[in-house]
């Protein structure tokens, strides 16, 4: 009897413990197509399950009976360094869009020069505002989560998650949703390093809010993210953006990868983890072989002697790096590498020299 009289209290306390946690959890304000204000940790929910969201790969997952397509989206100024990169980049997207295991639904280049320009017809684009003049303080970068806040607010977006991708990008094979239950899925960047940095992190990831190591080792792309989670970052990681820019000592700290810092809390803030993806992605010259990974993201340049030693840091007998590019698309037909570079590199060469013949009017 004992056991049975305290069964029904049990069981509405329960009850009303779930039904308290649905509200709360599903009560989200929309965007705001406001500038963002001030960050304030404490209108951000409260963490229900301090778990460590640094989470590998499952061995093994099911597949769904029903495709979980993705949208692919670049972020964009108008320059002529960001365009050709981007034509690229949209060239193997259509190339393995519909290959074999393939989950990639549509795709939008988000131009944040406020302003349309001569590829909107060739690229599928959405225009949205920059910040305000000087706001950015000569770091474009900044105009990134805001952007993204502009087109999640007024873009109709037909499916249920977002790849974040960046113009630098070369689809190399078809991808799959990569994201798993409420998980995001992410590259690991050596070089995000929250524990290194707590002392500073922990002005925008209050100790209250749990250890330094719930915010995961990433940037905001490559991401692939449920729609919903994004619609609830994006505001946040754009208001840590800023306040990071305007506090010198993690603007010094941080320098070229803020914004990717600033995503990475923003994500912890909302509980958001991640499954950190090794093979989403290479970059070469480091990373030597293309393997089982899905991306080439070239952001270092890459120099070689004629016997195929690497010469970084120092400008190469051969050399590929898209700064070179700045105001101008890369010629037709590029040289190779010679004998004994990478086959990273190599595949990236020729990616970049069939693009380049196929897409018309490439120097342009």
């Amino acid at each position: 009897m004992g056991c049975q009289s305290l069964f029904y209290p049990l069981l509405i306390t329960f009850s009303t413990a779930a039904i308290t946690y649905n509200f709360i959890v599903s009560t989200n304000a929309p965007l705001s197509l406001d500038f963002p204000g001030p960050l304030d940790p404490k209108n951000i929910r409260n963490r229900f399950f301090l778990v460590d969201p640094i989470v590998k790969m499952p061995f093994h997952k099911s597949k769904p009976s029903v495709k979980r397509l993705f949208h692919t989206a670049v972020t964009a100024s108008d320059s002529v360094y960001n365009a050709w990169q981007c034509r690229i980049m949209y060239y193997w997207f259509k190339r393995f869009r519909n290959g074999s295991g393939s989950d990639m639904g549509g795709f939008t280049r988000i131009l944040h020069s406020g302003r349309p320009d001569k590829y909107m017809s060739e690229i599928p684009t959405f225009v949205a505002d920059p910040l305000p003049a000087g706001m950015d303080q000569g770091y474009i970068v900044l105009n990134r989560p805001w952007a993204f806040v502009q087109w999640l607010q007024k873009a109709n977006i037909e499916e249920e998650y977002i790849l974040m991708a960046e113009p630098d990008h070369v689809i190399v094979k078809p991808i799959p949703n990569l994201s798993k239950d409420s998980l995001g899925a992410a590259f690991h960047f050596f070089y995000i390093q929250p524990e290194k940095y707590e002392s500073i992190l922990r002005k925008f990831f209050p100790e209250d809010r749990g250890p330094i190591t719930n915010i995961d080792p990433i940037g905001n792309s490559p991401v692939i993210i449920k729609k919903a989670s994004l619609e609830k970052i994006a505001p946040t990681w754009m208001n840590i953006s800023l306040a990071m820019k305007k506090d010198p000592e993690a603007d010094k700290a941080f320098g070229w990868v803020l914004e990717m810092y600033a995503y990475a809390v923003a994500s912890a803030l909302h509980d958001i983890g991640n499954i950190l993806y090794k093979d989403f992605m290479i970059q070469p010259p480091w990373d030597k072989e293309l393997g089982n990974k899905f991306i080439i993201h070239y952001t270092y340049g890459c120099d070689f002697d004629m016997k195929g030693k690497l010469t970084y840091g120092k400008i190469g007998e051969w050399r590929f790096d898209k700064r070179s590019y700045g105001d101008r698309p890369p010629p037709k037909n590029l040289p190779l590498p010679p004998a004994g570079v990478p086959e990273s590199v190599v595949t990236l060469v020729k990616m970049v020299n069939e693009a380049s013949a196929d897409i018309p009017d490439w120097e342009t």
